[in-house]
């Protein structure tokens, strides 16, 4: 039987191999190797250009994109001063940016730009109980995971942060192949420049291994809800590759009238 110091050991092991567990889990899921990606950047042009889809995809992106920056002022654990204002920059990197922009509006800005027909306004994505009436199933699940499971742990947060660089990447060079203006757009190069999700990471981690390193018994559910969050955010890419797989069909059989 191990000693009371060797549990302790072995859970303080545990808690600095954190950075390493969550680092697995974004690989197992890269969002850049989801179908999705290469299809979108496969797509003929007169397909790539269709509107509808376009807006099928901001919505679907958008709603998810938002869950996730929603449910960041739910963090648990982080209520100290300190912690507090290492929260504050996150919500502003999101929703402070100079002359009252938000990433929400940029990336609205960014779909409309190249010719999406959005289904629903900015300000319709507020609750996720009345977003959710909105989309599909999987995206709905993602949206009420966001919002349970952030408030729960700082697993979620971790692993949408560790991943978001990679989709935002993937995303862009996607759309650039058929839209060439779409790295400019302030959504993204003024992340990329600026390394906003890339420090958003690191962040992330930092704090949650300095929560863990305090209360260790939170490791287990902490990495069970980024597990959760992740093969959830699998999802997502695989409704919007049925909507591009839809959308192909689609203009398919108009050719063939």
């Amino acid at each position: 039987m191990l000693s009371s110091g060797s549990n302790s050991t072995s859970e303080g092991s545990s808690v600095m191999g954190f950075p390493d567990v969550i680092a697995a889990i974004a690989e197992d899921h890269r969002p850049s190797e989801r179908a999705f990606f290469q299809r979108l950047r496969s797509l003929p042009a007169s397909v790539a250009s269709d509107p509808h889809m376009l807006g099928e995809l901001y919505l679907i992106y958008q709603a998810a994109m938002h869950a996730t920056r929603a449910a960041v002022y739910y963090l648990p654990h982080l209520d100290s001063p300190a912690m507090r204002k290492r929260k504050l920059q996150i919500f502003i990197d999101d929703d402070g940016l100079p002359g009252g922009d938000t990433h929400h509006y940029q990336l609205t800005r960014a779909f409309k730009n190249i010719g999406a027909l959005c289904p629903i306004g900015d300000e319709d994505f507020g609750d996720a109980d009345e977003l959710v009436d909105h989309l599909d199933p999987a995206t709905a699940k993602f949206v009420q995971l966001a919002k349970t499971l952030y408030a729960r742990s700082l697993g979620p947060w971790c692993i949408v942060e560790t991943m978001s660089d990679d989709w935002m990447r993937a995303l862009a060079d996607s759309l650039s192949v058929h839209f060439p203006s779409v790295p400019t757009e302030p959504y993204f190069a003024d992340c990329f420049s600026q390394g906003v999700e890339e420090r958003h990471a690191e962040e992330a981690i930092a704090v949650t291994q300095s929560v863990l390193e305090r209360r260790p018994e939170l490791l287990a559910q902490t990495i069970e809800d980024a597990k959760t969050m992740a093969a959830a955010l699998d999802d997502v890419w695989v409704v919007m590759d049925q909507i591009v797989q839809a959308t192909i069909a689609k203009h398919e059989s108009a050719l063939t009238r």
